[in-house]
């Protein structure tokens, strides 16, 4: 264990060196004049939640899950479509439906075309 020498300043203050600037501390007494400084992480109440072993579990899967499936882009317009088709009740092979992919063809006809 390395010791130093530190003087107090009038306004109470010691200065632990700029390696420790910003950071948050735990200062335990342990007698009349003995303290014990610590570095710490203070979690908010409102945050300790997430630090629990069933979100820390789950967190761990969803992240898992995460880099097994990337990002791939939303055909939008497939969307728009099964929502319209959902809630009219109308079945997933609707003419609509059929309308949106041939729509589809002809612009990636276009694509190749031009």
């Amino acid at each position: 264990m390395k010791a130093t020498v530190k003087v107090i300043g009038a306004s109470g203050q010691i200065s632990l060196g700029k390696e420790f600037a910003g950071r948050q501390v735990l200062v335990e007494e342990a007698g009349p004049g003995v303290w014990t400084v610590r570095t710490a992480t203070v979690v908010p109440d409102n945050e300790r939640w997430l630090h629990t072993p069933q979100v820390s579990e789950a967190l761990s899967r969803a992240m898992e899950w995460a880099a097994a499936h990337p990002a791939q882009p939303t055909d939008l317009a497939a969307i728009k479509t099964r929502l319209r088709n959902e809630k009219t009740g109308k079945p997933a092979g609707h003419r609509g439906e059929s309308r949106s992919r041939s729509k589809q063809s002809r612009v990636s006809k276009k694509l190749v075309h031009t």
